[in-house]
């Protein structure tokens, strides 16, 4: 029995600190997940933290035959960013991270600027799109898992993510001959 079963089956059995296993195993990729979807920091943690409040108390309802412990919390995550995003509008990123090393402000302050239409460029793409897109680049899920967690078919999946890159390339084609 591997370390998340075990996990499971001693919290279904009423050991409710053996769930802080699962929270650290999942707590980063969840966070990032919440984060690339609803572009608020702020909120990601609080987010996180209703999606494991959410798994505990549905931890019963858990089926592995059905879907591994990741689809399943992606999906409670999924879930929670959206319920998010419909309570408000997406925040645009203000700021990039600082750097180290300085270079040309000029340089520093195209970055900017391109980040920032990328950044609006993604939060354009029709909801489903960017999720799919999010999943499959910045998270790194195998596209069978995105289809569970979309509740969506494998080969809607890869259009949306396609249609998602072309979209974006269009732009990227467009924002360069913009800075050019």
């Amino acid at each position: 029995m591997t370390q998340e079963n075990n996990a499971i089956r001693q919290v279904l059995e009423g050991d409710a600190e053996s769930f802080r296993f699962i929270v650290q195993r999942y707590k980063g990729p969840i966070v990032r997940m919440i984060r690339n979807i609803t572009y608020d920091g702020a909120q990601c943690e609080d987010i996180a933290q209703e999606v494991f409040l959410a798994a505990y108390k549905k931890l019963a309802s858990f089926d592995p035959a059905r879907s591994s412990l990741s689809t399943w919390l992606f999906c409670i995550a999924r879930n929670k960013s959206i319920n998010s995003l419909k309570k408000k509008k997406p925040v645009m990123l203000d700021k990039l991270p600082e750097q180290t090393d300085r270079r040309n402000p000029c340089d520093d302050m195209a970055e900017k600027e391109l980040f920032d239409r990328l950044d609006r460029e993604l939060q354009a793409l029709p909801i489903r799109q960017m999720r799919a897109l999010v999943m499959a680049e910045f998270e790194q899920l195998p596209y069978e898992q995105i289809a569970q967690v979309e509740g969506a078919r494998i080969g809607t999946i890869k259009s949306r993510i396609s249609r998602a890159r072309e979209k974006l390339a269009k732009a990227l084609e467009h924002i360069a001959g913009d800075m050019a």
